[in-house]
């Protein structure tokens, strides 16, 4: 494994006589010479000596999918953002703002004076609009008014090339208006003066490392640097937190995340701080060139004072969330410190404060940030208070990059309180939505309306979960995708196929754009066209995963140093009742690089055993497991889905009994890898124990071979699937359950005699050449590949279609010019393949 071990942490790949002089290598001298030039000798001339300090990069950024921004992505990506942003301050078909009045909420929350500034606010937004119509540019003031944010900011890379882009327009606007500053010190250049003031005034992050928010700083700072200057002040408006866990304004005062749930109290202390705060945080905002640094953070100092308390109260409410794992223990919770609590605002309008209770909320909020996976909350209507108490409140735009970390992970990574968090906070997310779907979610409903963002995305963004819990929602609810790239491979190291996409919310219809072309409308699927929710699930053939068995060690393989060997296993196989539990296990590699996968490894069942006193019954087997499996299961966090894998430690997370069952009756199962660049069934016995890698479906006529192999189910599942980078990932939920198969699909002699005729060549072709199907596929999607054997396995894949096509009824589509058509997604993008068709799902 040393060759692998290499690449993984390297990116460094040995071949030929190197190769085979890492593998053999039994002394530290043999290892450094196969290792050879890879080693940076003049960066470390010498070897480490045991327990020495070291300095490397840290798989940290890799594991929470976070990867820095080049601006070749950045540029284009932020301009995108703010074209339609900048032009509506101008563009006459955009209806001029409304001259503020304030409702009977405003007249209750606002003062006599800052209901006649939000007045006169109004009033110069009308004239600056009006004057930015007559010049054809936006006023200087309608740009410094602008407040952009990225809310994974990592190093500024986003928040560095907006400042960039607005700092042009601003020095545009300038000289369009005729207001160029006469003021510049002599030390700063039009366009670095129009920086400094964009990335005081306009920027907005947030990132949940502390040491990121410093970076981002200092990348501020460079872009904005002035000789004699000091460095532009930034505290107020790059924070740390999660952006994704926090409260509204209106949650804090009812002490409640569920709406029907609040009971609302000390609104009035609470509102009095937020107006301090945000009038302390105005004056950082509008502050001149040359007041002092040290005067900067004093203001930053008492709006912070004003806000300590909400930010108190906002964190010890969501720790209660945090408390439980159960809906009551967390309302219990929460009824406790909302008694605390009011007991704490009534004790500040009287003549001694309660510090009791004061500790105790102190104490709340604290837990939060200890534990195993500490939580930093972010409160973004609290934090950023002067942007949403505009009239029209909210951000004018989000740009960046959300990290990456797929669905299943995140209460993994973060526990699963903090996935029940935010599943309850963005409905109807969930499940196996990605983590950057709802930073989507988030980064609209923080925008103000006639706003827009920018986000790169995993390609999973137009997939599955993800779909249904980020685009489908912000499209359902005035959103509209006006720009995007369906996939592009990552420039950097990161190994993932991205999307990016920017939406706008309520904003008037802008010209929709999709990989460059112009579309009437971009749906959740990044497809042309209206659709955007999933299919009706259809009464399909039954369907499973295989077998989930959480730990090697149950494993008998010689290629893997966490499981037993195969001499040992052959020896406990001598014992009828231990062969009894022992089977052969197999999973999606060999299904895909194997002529006629057989099993090399094999694997101990002991999950029907209901208690630790059964195994007393198989004491050998049940020694291996406790050997090598319980130690990792004990290991495991607190987190509720690690409890059964503890108490059960002889048992499979997941083994499926049901699967097993059904199989009994039959000979062979149609089974696909989960995830693989070809859609690839193939038929295996019944007598294996499968594993997770593999989707088995309870099919095993050569009818349901031909129906799932042909194209038209292809298209289906590349539309419908999700992926893992570039490769297929076959979710039978999405693709499979959603079919409609045509009437007796399994008993058409029709598709079962040439889905028979084909199975026996692709066998063929793959006992002859030694190759497993994926190799057999390449060769088949291969325009250069001209063999007889290959052209004969494709007519025969053009026959299996035309036969599908027939028993649909469409003998039109199914004579001569084949399904020619059904290859275009390979060429136009998958959706527009049915374009002739009429719609398969309805």
């Amino acid at each position: 494994k040393r060759a692998a071990w290499l690449s993984e942490h390297s990116d460094q790949d040995l071949t030929g006589k190197s190769l085979e002089s890492l593998k053999s290598a039994s002394t530290i001298e043999e290892l450094l010479a196969a290792l050879g030039n890879k080693i940076a000798t003049e960066v470390t001339p010498n070897v480490a000596s045991s327990g020495a300090m070291i300095f490397q990069p840290s798989d940290e950024r890799r594991r929470s999918g976070s990867h820095y921004t080049p601006r070749s992505l950045t540029e284009p990506i932020v301009r995108t953002t703010l074209e339609p942003i900048l032009k509506q301050l101008y563009d006459p078909e955009t209806p001029i703002p409304n001259p503020y009045s304030p409702t009977k909420e405003d007249k209750k929350r606002y003062t006599q004076g800052e209901l006649d500034g939000r007045i006169r606010l109004s009033e110069r937004a009308i004239e600056n609009t009006r004057r930015a119509r007559e010049v054809g540019t936006p006023h200087p003031s309608q740009i410094l008014d602008l407040k952009v944010c990225d809310p994974a900011m990592g190093s500024g890379a986003f928040l560095v090339e907006t400042c960039r882009q607005l700092g042009d327009e601003l020095v545009k606007a300038w000289y369009a208006h005729d207001l160029v500053p006469t003021d510049i010190p002599p030390d700063e250049d039009e366009l670095l003066y129009a920086r400094r003031q964009i990335a005081q005034r306009c920027l907005y992050g947030v990132d949940k490392n502390v040491m990121a928010v410093d970076l981002a700083k200092l990348s501020l700072w460079l872009v904005t640097l002035a000789k004699d200057h000091a460095f532009t002040f930034l505290d107020h408006s790059l924070r740390a937190g999660d952006s994704l866990v926090g409260l509204t304004r209106e949650q804090i005062i009812g002490f409640h995340w569920e709406p029907k749930l609040q009971k609302k109290f000390g609104e009035d202390q609470i509102q009095r701080r937020l107006d301090r705060a945000t009038e302390a945080r105005v004056k950082i905002l509008s502050a001149r060139e040359d007041v002092p640094y040290r005067d900067q953070e004093q203001r930053m100092a008492v709006a912070d004072e004003a806000l300590n308390l909400i930010r108190t109260l906002g964190d010890a409410c969501v720790s209660a969330f945090f408390a439980g794992d159960k809906k009551k223990a967390r309302e219990d919770r929460c009824q406790e410190l909302y008694d605390v609590s009011s007991e704490y605002l009534a004790s500040l309008k009287g003549s001694s404060i309660d510090f009791v209770a004061r500790d105790l909320l102190v104490q709340a909020a604290a837990s939060l940030r200890k534990g195993e996976h500490p939580l930093p909350p972010f409160h973004w209507e609290i934090e950023f208070p002067e942007v949403f108490a505009r009239v029209n409140s909210g951000f004018d735009a989000f740009v960046g990059n959300p990290p990456f970390l797929g669905g299943a992970r995140v209460s993994t990574s973060y526990g699963m309180s903090y996935f029940d968090f935010i599943k309850h906070k963005f409905p109807p997310a969930g499940h196996q939505c990605d983590l950057v779907g709802y930073f989507f979610r988030q980064a609209f409903n923080s925008l103000r309306d006639r706003a827009t963002f920018g986000f790169i995305a995993t390609n999973t963004i137009s997939q599955g979960d993800t779909r249904e819990g980020s685009l489908v929602p912000i499209l359902q609810n005035r959103g509209q995708i006006y720009d995007a790239v369906k996939r592009f491979t990552w420039p950097g190291q990161a190994a993932v196929v991205a999307s990016h996409l920017h939406v706008a919310k309520n904003m008037h219809a802008l010209a929709a754009r999709l990989d460059g072309k112009v579309v009437d409308r971009i749906s959740a699927y990044l497809l042309k066209g209206k659709k955007d929710t999933s299919p009706v699930k259809l009464l399909s053939p039954y369907y499973s995963k295989g077998s989930q068995i959480y730990g090697q060690g149950f494993l008998f393989d010689d290629t893997d140093e966490k499981a037993s060997s195969i001499s040992e296993m052959k020896k406990l196989a001598r014992n009828r009742i231990y062969a009894e539990r022992i089977f052969p296990y197999i999973g999606g590699e060999e299904v895909n690089s194997m002529p006629n996968p057989i099993p090399e490894r094999y694997a101990i069942y002991l999950s029907d055993l209901e208690t630790e006193r059964d195994l007393e019954a198989v004491p050998a087997l049940a020694a291996i497991i406790r050997e090598k499996v319980k130690p990792e299961r004990d290991k495991l966090g607190s987190n509720p889905n690690n409890t059964p894998l503890k108490k059960r430690w002889w048992a499979y997370q997941a083994h499926r009994p049901e699967l097993y069952t059904r199989l009994k009756s039959r000979a062979r199962v149609l089974v696909h890898g989960q995830v693989g660049p070809h859609m690839e069934f193939s038929f295996l016995p019944t007598t294996y124990i499968y594993s997770q890698q593999l989707i088995l479906i309870d099919l095993d006529s050569a009818g349901s071979f031909a129906t799932l192999q042909s194209r038209i189910h292809e298209v289906w599942v590349r539309l419908l699937a999700s992926s893992m980078k570039d490769d297929l990932r076959y979710t039978p939920s999405d693709c499979f359950a959603t079919f409609p198969f045509p009437n007796e699909f399994q008993l058409l002699p029709s598709i079962s005699i040439v889905g028979e005729e084909y199975l026996d060549l692709r066998t063929s072709i793959c006992v002859q050449n030694n190759e497993g199907l994926t190799k057999t596929y390449n060769r088949f999607h291969d325009p250069y590949e001209k063999s007889s054997e290959i052209s004969h396995l494709r007519y025969l894949h053009a026959a299996m279609d035309r036969a599908v096509l027939s028993a649909y009824g469409w003998d039109d589509l199914a004579g001569t010019a084949s399904c020619e058509f059904l290859l275009d997604y390979e060429e136009e993008g998958t959706g527009d393949s049915w374009a002739g068709v009429g719609d398969l799902g309805d």
